[in-house]
């Protein structure tokens, strides 16, 4: 009699450490990764993951930058003048973001040495210089919209509002009458002052560009 094959269990690759560890931090966040719980996750033994990952912290850097692997950057390569380059890019980046929030104060620490992370870097920067955009001032452009597309990621200015209506006394504060509704359109909301923001962000870029391409 033959005997019955053992079912194969599913290769443990890197590439499924880091997906499976990043589920863990979507529903949970940071401290929900340990090698005890991702282990049981897998359905492998603790120490198997010690070949793909020395620490912890090594592995939040790959779920890190499978994020920032998420983010398109197909607008710096295709032809769209800078801004509507940089406006396409923030978007992207932000969704990447808002669908992985847990994450972001592990990528708010900077690229590092993660690569994705390093060629969203290179592709504003260079998509900056090539537009005539000084060095200097490219570098600055993407520091600045890391500051601002990571602070809006940081959390939910409408969803910090409670529902309850008491919490808004008339007397103490005459203005927010209505604040009580904010959580209510917290997706609309957030969605329309990160757009009021970058618009803005852009008009006061174009006129600083302006003045470059008269010096230039």
């Amino acid at each position: 009699m033959c005997a019955m094959a053992r079912p194969r269990k599913p290769l443990l690759s890197t590439d499924r450490i880091v997906e499976t560890a990043r589920s863990l931090v979507d529903a949970e966040g940071l401290a929900a990764v340990s090698t005890r719980r991702l282990a049981a996750e897998l359905g492998v033994s603790g120490p198997s993951l010690y070949n793909h990952f020395r620490t912890k912290d090594e592995l939040l850097e790959a779920v890190a930058d499978s994020v920032s692997g998420l983010v398109d950057l197909s607008m710096f390569e295709d032809g769209r003048d800078w801004r509507t380059a940089l406006h396409d890019w923030a978007v992207s980046y932000r969704a990447a973001l808002r669908d992985h929030p847990n994450i972001v104060p592990v990528l708010a620490r900077g690229p590092g040495r993660r690569r994705a992370a390093l060629r969203l870097a290179d592709a504003v920067y260079g998509a900056m210089v090539d537009a005539g955009w000084p060095p200097a001032q490219a570098t600055s452009i993407g520091a600045l919209m890391r500051y601002f597309i990571m602070g809006s990621a940081l959390g939910s200015f409408a969803g910090g509002f409670v529902g309850d209506a008491s919490a808004y006394d008339p007397a103490d504060y005459p203005h927010l009458g209505q604040a009580h509704l904010l959580a209510e359109q917290q997706e609309k909301i957030d969605e329309r002052a990160f757009e009021t923001g970058l618009t803005a962000l852009l008009d006061g870029l174009a006129q600083q560009y302006a003045q470059v391409a008269r010096t230039a």
